[in-house]
Order: C-alpha cells, then sequence, then structure tokens
C-alpha cells in the first residue's frame, strides 16, 4: 500500500543521511556552514518524519461500522447493540451508516427494526414498537409487510417483550430468530434475519434479565453483535 512504500522510502533516506552524518564526523569533513548546518538537522527532520508514517504504516486498520476484520465482498458489515437499561438507546448500523441510535433520535422503548435492501444494502425503513405500553398490533402488520430479500435488524430497549404474542412471535421466527420464542421481560436482545430466509439466522445474541446476573438494577447487560451478512443474489 501507499504508506508502506512512503515509510520505506522514509527508512532509505533516513539511512543515508544518518550514514553521511556518521562518515563526516568519523573524517572529519569540513562542509560550509550554511550546509553543514541543514545536513546536520536532517536526521532529526527526517526521523520525526520517519516516525510519523512508521505510526500511521502500524496502525490498526478501521473497518465499515468498527467490525473486527474487514467482510468478504459480496457482503455488507454490521455491528448492533441492544439498549442499556431504559437509559441509553440501541445502535444499528450497516455498511459504515448508522441507521438507528440515540444520536439520530429514531429509537425507542420495546422492539427497534431497521429494514435493509438484501441486494444493495440500501435503507428501506425504522421504526420502534413499544412492547410495554404500546399495542402489539402494529408490530404484526409492519412484519407482515416486509418484503422478500429484505434484511431484519432488531434490538430492544428497556423491555421488548411484555406486549408480544404468539402471532407476533411467530411472524418473527420466521425471519430466522430462534430465541423469540423465550424472549422475555427485559431481557436483551439483538438480531438480524431476513424475509424469506431458508435457515435460522446465525446473528442473534439473546441475555436474560435475572436479578441475580443483571449488571443494571432491573436490567442485563447490554448485547453487542457484529459480523457480515451475505449480499442477496438473484
Amino acid at each position: 500500500c501507499f504508506l508502506t512504500g512512503a515509510a520505506k522510502l522514509v527508512v532509505v533516506i533516513a539511512i543515508f543521511l544518518l550514514t553521511f552524518y556518521v562518515i563526516s564526523q568519523v573524517f572529519e569533513i569540513k562542509m560550509d556552514a550554511n550546509l553543514g548546518h541543514i545536513f546536520g538537522n536532517l536526521p532529526v527532520a527526517f526521523s520525526k518524519i520517519l516516525v510519523y508514517f512508521l505510526l500511521k504504516a502500524t496502525k490498526p486498520p478501521r473497518y465499515k461500522c468498527g467490525i473486527s476484520k474487514a467482510c468478504p465482498e459480496k457482503h455488507f458489515a454490521f455491528k448492533m447493540s441492544s439498549g442499556a437499561a431504559n437509559v441509553v438507546g440501541p445502535k444499528i448500523c450497516v455498511e459504515d451508516n448508522v441507521l438507528m441510535s440515540g444520536v439520530k433520535n429514531n429509537v425507542g422503548r420495546g422492539i427497534n427494526t431497521a429494514l435493509v435492501n438484501g441486494k444493495t444494502g440500501e435503507l428501506l425503513d425504522t421504526k420502534f414498537f413499544d412492547m410495554w405500553g404500546g399495542d402489539v398490533a402494529p408490530l404484526i402488520e409492519f412484519l407482515k409487510t416486509i418484503q422478500d430479500g429484505t434484511i431484519v435488524l432488531m434490538a430492544t430497549y428497556d423491555d421488548g417483550a411484555t406486549k408480544l404474542n404468539d402471532e407476533a412471535r411467530k411472524l418473527i421466527a420466521e425471519l430466522g430468530s430462534t430465541s423469540i420464542t423465550n424472549l422475555g421481560f427485559r431481557d436483551n436482545w439483538v438480531f438480524c434475519g431476513g424475509k424469506g430466509i431458508k435457515t435460522k439466522s446465525p446473528f442473534e445474541q439473546h441475555i436474560k434479565n435475572n436479578k441475580d446476573t443483571n449488571k443494571y438494577e432491573g436490567w442485563p447487560e447490554v448485547v453487542e453483535m457484529e459480523g457480515c451478512i451475505p449480499q442477496k443474489q438473484d
């Protein structure tokens, strides 16, 4: 890469100048005062440049959404987290685009859902459904309208289960979820599946609300998940 090549060039130049400087000192080569001043400072200047390029060259690369490794071709990078208690909202990122977060002010109590085009990675819609004080009917209708080939990402915040009924759980299970049948009051859950998926999704994390193990009073710890979603092929 460019940085590696530049770093190598700087190393070569720095070694040459330092070698010249050492030889001039050993053999007491006389130089013009101005030239001596310039060349005498070059090793220091190039050392600073060398350090800069080496730091650039050795800095760990950043991948889309901050995931730990690059996704292969024809895959979409994603990273998501559930809410933290009833204080910090969930976050959903796909292809380095934050789709839902507290900063964007488009998350809320219940189940937060982002729909993404399975072919292009384009955001189609975001919605949240209050499963504590709201009604499950809007969630059911929303799930029924999702088109085949759509990537579906879901994350809970505060409580995402109290108003869930068998119909809603069945519709989410059809997207590839295995944990939705056991999702309970104030559990933390993140899930990435798809409409028309033929197998269970490998992208799902679930932590039960348990007063003996909860990180926060009344809520379990945040769950995070990252991965690479295969692009839908024709």
